[in-house]
C-alpha cells in the first residue's frame, strides 16, 4: 500500500471519529436545553484541534514505519491527490454557500457554524474516499 493511500485512510478515519465525538458531545446536552443553545464552540474547537493533532502524529508514525523508498511520490500519487482534493473541495463551496444562506436567513450562529463544519467534514470524507477508490480501482485521468 502506497504511503499516500495510508494517509487517505488516516484522514478518513480521523475525520469520522472526530465528528462522531463532536456530535456526541453536542447532542448530549442537558435535558430541556434547545439544540441551538447547546454549548458547541469549545467542543468544536477541541475536536478540530484533536483531529489535526491526531492526523499529524499518525502521519509521522506511518511514515517512520514505512520502508525506505516508499515515502516518495510518483506522478500517479500526485494526480490522485489532486483528483481527491478537487472532488472534496466541492463540499467546501457548498458549505460556504450554506453558511451564507443561513446568515442571510438570520439563523442562530449554532446552525451556521455547524453547517460549515459539516461541509468541511464531508469534504474530507469525500476527498479521502475518492483517493481510496482511485488507488483501489485504478485512476484514469480524462
Amino acid at each position: 500500500m502506497a504511503l499516500e493511500e495510508k494517509r487517505a485512510w488516516i484522514m478518513l478515519v480521523v475525520t469520522i471519529v472526530s465528528y462522531a465525538v463532536y456530535a456526541a458531545v453536542v447532542l448530549g446536552r442537558p435535558a430541556g436545553v434547545p439544540l441551538a443553545e447547546a454549548p458547541y464552540v469549545s467542543a468544536l474547537l477541541w475536536t478540530v484541534g484533536a483531529a489535526i493533532t491526531a492526523s499529524i502524529v499518525l502521519h509521522i508514525v506511518v511514515a517512520s514505519f514505512s520502508p525506505k523508498g516508499t515515502n516518495t511520490k510518483d506522478q500517479r500519487d500526485r494526480e490522485i491527490h489532486r483528483f481527491g482534493e478537487y472532488i472534496g473541495q466541492s463540499f467546501v463551496v457548498i458549505g460556504g454557500v450554506a453558511g451564507l444562506a443561513l446568515a442571510m436567513a438570520d439563523l442562530d450562529q449554532f446552525w451556521i457554524a455547524n453547517a460549515i463544519y459539516l461541509a468541511f467534514v464531508l469534504s474530507s470524507i469525500l476527498g479521502s474516499v475518492a483517493k481510496l477508490v482511485a488507488y483501489r480501482l485504478g485512476f484514469r485521468p480524462w
